[in-house]
């Protein structure tokens, strides 16, 4: 049995590494201390070599110690196959007719960001859905948290004299204040 007080944080690990190593960033932080919370992964590890399906058990495990989910959404992210287990080498092996696998787990063609939406809503958590861009498209997030929780723009146009032009900057207020909700 576990206390839910830690926050699950999803996303595209490879495409949108900057928003995710942005909220480590502002988490750490003295000077941005509204933002405090425990991420589950400092928790519970899956080695990378393991199959689909036992990381997605190892999910489950992580995500029944939450009480927050936030998933951040990139270009990428509703695109995403990794952990489907079509791209698994048992399954490969084993030619898929059937409803298990030759490990005897049941197969899943859904990615691990989709599962983890799916988890978060199912276990009814505090969904936040940030956008590593200006603008919240949510035809851009997985459909399971489409329509859930709260959906806010990590970033903001700002107008740069020096350049002369708007750019994208980091919006830690908007974040900060989603969290507070």
């Amino acid at each position: 049995m576990y206390y839910r007080t830690k926050t699950y944080l999803a996303g595209d690990w490879d495409g949108d590494r900057d928003a995710i190593d942005k909220i480590h960033e502002w988490n750490g932080s003295d000077y941005y201390s509204l933002f405090d919370f425990v991420d589950v992964h400092e928790f519970v590890q899956a080695r990378d070599d393991s199959l689909p399906c036992t990381i997605k058990s190892s999910l489950a495990e992580r995500m029944r110690m939450c009480k927050n989910f936030i998933l951040i959404v990139g270009d990428h992210t509703k695109n995403l196959t990794k952990g489907d287990c079509r791209f698994c080498r048992r399954y490969a092996n084993y030619g898929g007719y059937y409803e298990n696998c030759y490990s005897g787990m049941r197969i899943d063609h859904r990615s691990f960001v989709a599962y983890e939406c799916s988890l978060a809503a199912r276990e009814s958590l505090k969904v936040i859905v940030l956008y590593n861009s200006a603008s919240i498209d949510k035809r851009m997030c997985p459909e399971a948290v489409q329509n859930m929780g709260y959906h806010v723009a990590m970033k903001k146009w700002s107008y740069n004299p020096y350049l002369g032009r708007y750019e994208e900057k980091w919006d830690y207020p908007s974040v900060r204040d989603v969290f507070l909700k």
